[in-house]
């Protein structure tokens, strides 16, 4: 496959000027009842020889004036400068045809006949024009590939720079949550809040250096397991947690960080009897990651929101799409949210 491109280039010209040569002694022997191989042999390899010369003269040109029309030009090219192109193929086309056909034919045999003159410029021009119309649409589809290529490049540099946004976003705010569990412990327990600023700092770590790729899903519910720890001393006792979690969940891969802002909203809105319900299961290869928190049971009380969700939303559109759904159920006295995703496998 390697030495393809050179056979084209060196072998293609060459068949393409026998091929007019053929149909043309094809069209005149069979209109003059002459046998060409009857004919010196000598004069017969010189007008091969010629007319592969001329081929790779042809094919020179057309790839000449392909690049100086418009070389930029994609299928929506102007159709006037089109046209200027091809009325420039058909004179360079017949220039050189008659400058070395029409001259051949008049020296040889019975001389230029009116049915020579109309083969001589009609055959090599349809084929010249054939392989036009090939080359032309090749470099439309190049061009459109290329073009097609770019947006995809400068949309997936855009989704790239949008989810890094996103990121920086989410860390103060992961922060600010996580740095509130800590005041509230310091005037209660300073060795306690020591330990929640180890916790804390191993939260941190995580989210630095584990949120580019896809990572197990074990390491993620261990994240989370870790969340929970934080949360819990901040909540003491009056705080019911339940937890279940599937344990065939384990090496499945899934993208960071995409669980704990249906926790964080949780901890942030619950209230009333005050509990809190998470559920991880697993349904073949899609995980559904539920979250459940009572609310206070008020006309005004507040429904989950901010940029914790919002910028949830946005990622898994980009991470996942068509691949996921996020639900939210707002209750008289709770609010569930629910997170279903196509896990990637291990």
């Amino acid at each position: 496959m390697k030495y393809l491109p050179a056979l084209r280039r060196y072998l293609l010209p060459a068949g393409f000027g026998l091929l007019g040569y053929g149909t043309l002694r094809l069209l005149n022997d069979t209109v003059s009842g002459f046998r060409f191989w009857e004919r010196s042999w000598a004069l017969n390899l010189l007008e091969m020889a010629v007319s592969v010369g001329l081929g790779y003269g042809l094919l020179a040109a057309c790839r000449r004036l392909l690049h100086s029309f418009h070389p930029e030009a994609g299928p929506a090219a102007d159709h006037a400068v089109l046209g200027r192109e091809l009325l420039a193929v058909a004179a360079v086309t017949e220039l050189m045809v008659n400058l070395v056909f029409t001259p051949l034919a008049a020296l040889t045999d019975d001389g230029l006949s009116w049915a020579d003159f109309a083969a001589i410029n009609t055959v090599p021009l349809l084929y010249v024009l054939m392989y036009y119309g090939v080359l032309r649409s090749r470099h439309y589809l190049r061009t459109a590939l290329s073009q097609q290529l770019q947006l995809e490049r400068a949309a997936r540099e855009q989704a790239l720079t949008e989810l890094k946004f996103l990121r920086a976003q989410y860390h103060p705010h992961f922060l600010f949550n996580a740095l509130n569990t800590v005041y509230f412990q310091m005037d209660e327990d300073v060795a306690a809040a020591k330990r929640s600023v180890e916790q804390l700092a191993d939260l941190l770590r995580y989210q630095l250096y584990d949120q580019q790729q896809p990572v197990p899903i074990r390491q993620e519910l261990q994240y989370l397991r870790s969340y929970l720890e934080l949360q819990r001393v901040r909540n003491s006792e009056k705080l019911r947690l339940h937890v279940a979690v599937a344990p065939q969940l384990c090496e499945q891969r899934l993208y960071p960080l995409l669980l704990l802002p249906l926790l964080e909203n949780a901890f942030k809105y619950v209230g009333g009897a005050y509990e809190i319900d998470v559920r991880a299961t697993l349904t073949a290869d899609t995980l559904e990651f539920r979250v459940c928190n009572s609310v206070a049971a008020s006309p005004r009380a507040v429904c989950p929101s901010g940029i914790g969700l919002d910028n949830l939303r946005r990622r898994l559109q980009l991470l996942y799409p068509q691949r996921h759904q996020l639900r939210v159920e707002p209750q008289p006295t709770s609010f569930t949210a629910s997170l279903t995703l196509a896990l990637l496998p291990a």
